[in-house]
């Protein structure tokens, strides 16, 4: 049987940056070429990144993308890559298409280019386009419906991209039909949480349809609210995994693979010459999969370093309260873009206890970060001397002190502001507008408060198992929550416990359950009745909220849209 050497390069683009993505192309497949791959692949729209959303129905941007293909060939060869294959995601335009209504302006694709020898041999148009969840692409892009299978070597080569893995036919089908001996398919797949390895449930389920060994490369890397995993994989044609590359992690997934000689009439190109003469493979890597809570944790500090860096910002800054959220926080913040660059800052009022400005303290000399302390008691004096409040409002102008001591740091030395809310929060409203919603990025918006916990906990666990100083105090994480914005508050005043209504907002949010199913379910009806309305009357705050990274299979924001102004009421 042929052999072939497949690399799968599970690199980071950054979205908008054609050339720096043409050139991460370049070094990744000199690297593979080093090591004697015959053909590179690289993940889904990588020369734009992705998703590049509205971007793709500005001409210039799809102009862009094609002439960075066609000149990405060029330079491949120039650098010594002209025997490679290389397989990249880019933008283009399904050419003479006329300009309608219904379809995405200019008639943009989402297409693969094979490139050898200095050229674009040929493209593919991605034939399944995703609209659900997080995916917007039938807004976006014309599907393309002609199959792509090219030979190399011996081998028939199919491609596909992404959702075409996703849903039956197209080019499962065509690389059946094809009889290809390789299912290429290069993918953005983002992270969530709780898929039970569905990727490698689904890669072996259509590499036994298509009767063909299965290469999936995946990106890496943070994109906004999104974050992807990496976790390439190569199965053969009966589904038994072969090869697997980690997690969050950079890097070339290397593969020699057997593959039955080309008999099939699919193939429109053939490139290079026949079959390679017998060598020696190389030992397939499988790397090993990441417990639940250490993925969680790895996905919310790749979202994190890579919002921060990619937008420009040299550190960040928080608030530390003492709490549990803003302990982990600055846990992710010091372990995605190291301690020296993360400054937080303790702003005790004269409801501050004692203990938690003490766990303020803590954190920092346990993490090594930036820390100072700016008293709000001023502040909220010279506003009281100004405007008369009370109550609620009392509160709330605490919560905005704090949010106008981090602003001022941030606009006069640099630091991008995280906000340090949960999803739980978040959901029931308890974020203060202009307050401890302000920030450029959220890492824990989509992390309920029981998660939380878990997370803080696991993180420690994971610095005394490595002989390291646990970074989130015990008190932290042990004392019952409070916003501490008059005597003795606690969350429980108004909130039932977090178990409670995380299990609730779990269904209600996630799976769009009925308050009568919840109630049904067995949860006391008044509880039910109260949170959800409390989480519908709360969607304006949530329009105002910083972006943060998707780690549950619903995130608010992009993959959870309803309108502010409704009057439609869940009872039970």
């Amino acid at each position: 049987m042929p052999q072939l050497r497949v690399a799968l390069a599970q690199a980071n683009p950054t979205v908008g940056d054609l050339s720096g993505n043409a050139e991460l192309v370049v070094r990744w497949t000199k690297h593979a070429a080093a090591q004697g791959a015959h053909l590179v692949a690289f993940p889904e729209l990588f020369l734009t990144g992705y998703p590049v959303e509205d971007l793709s129905l500005r001409p210039s941007f799809v102009d862009a993308s094609r002439a960075t293909v066609e000149a990405l060939a060029v330079q491949l060869a120039a650098e010594g890559c002209e025997r490679q294959v290389v397989v990249v995601g880019y933008l283009d335009r399904r050419s003479g298409a006329a300009e309608s209504l219904g379809t995405p302006r200019s008639s943009p694709q989402n297409c693969a280019a094979v490139i050898y020898n200095g050229e674009v041999l040929m493209h593919y148009a991605k034939h399944h386009l995703p609209n659900y969840g997080v995916f917007d692409e039938a807004r976006y892009f014309v599907a393309g419906n002609e199959p792509c299978t090219f030979r190399l070597h011996g081998v028939d080569v199919t491609l596909g991209i992404c959702e075409d893995l996703w849903q039956r036919g197209g080019p499962e089908q065509w690389a059946r039909e094809a009889q290809a001996g390789l299912f290429l398919v290069i993918n953005g797949s983002p992270y969530e949480r709780n898929k039970d390895d569905l990727r490698l449930q689904l890669v072996s389920q259509r590499a036994r349809h298509a009767g063909a060994t299965l290469a999936y490369v995946n990106m890496v890397g943070g994109q906004d609210e999104l974050v992807f995993d990496g976790d390439s994989l190569v199965v053969d044609s009966g589904g038994a995994l072969l090869a697997r590359a980690p997690q969050f992690e950079e890097g070339l997934l290397l593969l020699d693979a057997e593959l039955p000689s080309a008999s099939g009439t699919g193939a429109t190109i053939e490139v290079g010459s026949g079959p390679l003469p017998p060598y020696e493979g190389l030992a397939p890597a499988v790397a090993p999969r990441l417990d639940e809570l250490a993925e969680v944790y790895g996905a919310i500090v790749t979202g994190l370093k890579d919002y921060v860096l990619k937008n420009g910002f040299g550190s960040v800054v928080l608030g530390l309260s003492g709490g549990i959220d803003s302990a982990l926080t600055a846990a992710l913040a010091c372990d995605a873009l190291g301690a020296e660059r993360v400054h937080g800052i303790s702003m005790p009022s004269e409801y501050s206890s004692p203990h938690s400005v003490a766990d303020a303290e803590d954190l920092a000399r346990r993490t090594g970060l930036n820390y100072r302390s700016v008293p709000i008691n001023p502040i909220v004096e010279a506003v009281h001397g100004q405007v008369s409040v009370s109550g609620l409002a009392e509160e709330n102008l605490q919560a905005r002190a704090r949010g106008l001591a981090l602003m001022a740091l941030s606009n006069s030395e640099g630091h991008l502001v995280l906000a340090t809310g949960n999803k739980s929060e978040l959901a029931v409203g308890y974020t203060t507008l202009y307050g401890d919603a302000v920030g450029g990025f959220a890492p824990l918006k989509d992390v309920p408060k029981t998660l939380v916990w878990e997370l803080a906990t696991w993180r420690n666990e994971a610095a005394r198992s490595a002989g390291a100083v646990e970074p989130i105090p015990a008190s932290s994480i042990e004392k019952p929550p409070s916003a501490e914005l008059r005597p003795g508050q606690l969350d429980s005043d108004s909130l039932p416990p977090y178990d409670t209504l995380d299990d609730i907002l779990d269904d209600y949010v996630e799976a769009d359950r009925s308050a009568t199913d919840l109630v049904a379910e067995g949860f006391d009806a008044e509880t039910v009745n109260k949170v959800l309305a409390m989480v519908d009357h709360a969607e304006y705050k949530r329009r105002q909220y910083p972006p943060g990274p998707k780690v549950t299979s619903r995130a608010f924001g992009r993959d959870r849209r309803l309108p502010i102004t409704n009057r439609w009421r869940e009872q039970g």
